[in-house]
């Protein structure tokens, strides 16, 4: 991979609790872990490590502890997302049965704080919504996606957008492979927006960036104004404290980071 010049490993550590590893159906342990950041460092690669909270049975000590773990390994990047219980899947059937307990929203909401204020402590810069950098190391590739970029994929569920048209390939490796195998196309979905539809959406993924959506960038880059898509659930998220609107930039407060995915949708749709 050096030698075809990627540049950054980002590691699924997700726990380095081996109770939080079991029940997130993970077979590495905290060694692996450890094991696999100084074979990348020995390689000379930056490295991210992917962080999961809000599991079942999780407590704020113990998410405490994974970010103090994360941070004596030294990545350049740490990316933090909460437990999500996705229709369909193993997971979701389990917390369906009563056999998984969510965590409480309350303790959910203490656990990103904790994680904001943790990495930003030990000099990481919190730059999006899920993702830290130590001072430079910003990841190239996802700011692709959050500033409206072009970028290519491959393998199973891999997802490219190129000339303004997204496709995702097939999720299943096995139907992957035998699309490959008999020299047809993998590719699952194939989708092309609309210019208003386009615009929205680079909003949404804009403002996901700590440093916000600038208004003439916007308007430049889509042919829309902003107020022209979202004036009043704009007012709305203002007034109510979530974003912040100096006339030039939109940015999400501290208060709008619990709850942005509540926004994006009034974004999104007319």
């Amino acid at each position: 991979m050096k030698e075809f010049g990627v540049t950054r490993i980002s590691l699924g550590a997700q726990s380095f609790n081996a109770d939080k590893l079991r029940m997130l159906e993970r077979d590495h342990d905290r060694e692996t872990i450890v094991n696999a950041v100084a074979l990348a460092r020995r390689h000379s690669f930056d490295v991210s490590l992917d962080l999961i909270f809000g599991a079942p049975g999780e407590t704020l000590q113990s998410w405490q502890a994974d970010l103090n773990s994360a941070i004596e390994l030294a990545p350049d990047h740490i990316s933090s997302y909460g437990l999500t219980f996705e229709q369909d899947t193993a997971f979701f059937n389990r917390l369906d049965r009563g056999e998984l307990r969510s965590v409480d929203e309350e303790l959910e909401r203490d656990m990103y704080s904790a994680a904001i204020d943790t990495l930003a402590a030990a000099g990481f810069e919190h730059y999006e919504v899920s993702n830290f950098a130590a001072l430079g190391k910003r990841c190239r590739h996802n700011e692709v996606y959050w500033s409206g970029g072009e970028y290519f994929a491959a393998g199973p569920g891999a997802a490219r957008h190129i000339a303004g048209v997204r496709e995702t390939n097939f999720r299943s490796v096995t139907k992957w492979l035998a699309a490959v195998d008999a020299n047809q196309s993998p590719v699952m979905e194939r989708e092309q927006l609309s210019a208003e539809d386009k615009a929205r959406e680079l909003l949404v993924f804009g403002l996901r960036r700590l440093d916000g959506v600038n208004r003439q960038w916007f308007t430049d880059r889509t042919g829309f104004a902003v107020d022209q898509l979202v004036a009043e659930p704009l007012k709305e998220f203002v007034a109510a404290g979530f974003l912040a609107d100096d006339g030039k930039a939109i940015r999400l407060t501290r208060e709008g980071l619990f709850i942005s995915d509540s926004i994006w949708p009034k974004f999104l749709h007319d």
